[in-house]
């Protein structure tokens, strides 16, 4: 190993003590294939699993494997083409089994950072699913939530935008502007300091980049 990956390990081993004082429970994995191997075992076969709109879930393996399994129920909000089932959806999503989500960026101290334009993301973070599952690369660790959030809208927003095919300023000039366009991203700012129920939140450190 590297020293920086050396250095990710120690980091994270601070981190997920933090967390399990937030009444979350962290995983380290060195890379998105220990990753894979390491969250698979972990899911009840024939769960429903829905997912937000990240880059990491996709980009470390996990759609994949969730999909080649074949066992699960996918609740896939792209599929809905319109505004009737994609509420239908989001329904779906609040009551399934498992979520895999990012975070805009989480804190040494173990708190969560997010961002979200409609919200169906952080509003399940928040409450619904039975297992919220965080896959967050290394790079997405900050000092505090004053530094998440500036992170968030440097390094995010500006791919996140250019990804969506935003008209918002980040996506068009690559900063924030701070902007109360009809396409905003940046309608909800939601802080998770501590998990209500013990357990429900897993978050999965992985010593590699991932998203944005």
């Amino acid at each position: 190993m590297s020293a920086k990956q050396d250095a990710y390990a120690v980091t994270a081993k601070t981190m997920i003590s933090n967390l399990e004082k937030r009444n979350m429970e962290g995983f380290y994995c060195a890379s998105r294939e220990e990753l894979v191997q390491t969250i698979m075992p972990m899911l009840e076969k024939g769960s429903s699993i829905a997912w937000g709109g990240s880059e990491s879930f996709k980009e470390s393996g996990m759609l994949k494997a969730l999909e080649n399994d074949g066992s699960f129920t996918m609740i896939d909000r792209m599929k809905a083409s319109t505004p009737e089932e994609r509420r239908k959806v989001f329904g779906q999503t609040a009551m399934c089994d498992y979520f895999f989500m990012s975070t805009n960026a989480i804190t040494l101290n173990g708190e969560l950072v997010n961002i979200d334009g409609n919200g169906n993301r952080v509003a399940a973070l928040i409450h619904g699913p039975a297992h919220v599952f965080i896959i967050a690369g290394m790079n997405k660790v900050v000092k505090d939530v004053e530094d998440g959030i500036k992170r968030t809208r440097v390094a995010a927003c500006p791919p996140n935008g250019v990804r969506l095919n935003k008209s918002t300023p980040c996506a068009k000039i690559g900063r924030c502007g701070e902007c109360l366009l009809d396409e905003c991203m940046c309608n909800q700012f939601v802080i998770t300091r501590r998990s209500g129920h013990k357990g429900r939140i897993k978050v999965f450190l992985v010593g590699e980049e991932l998203g944005f």
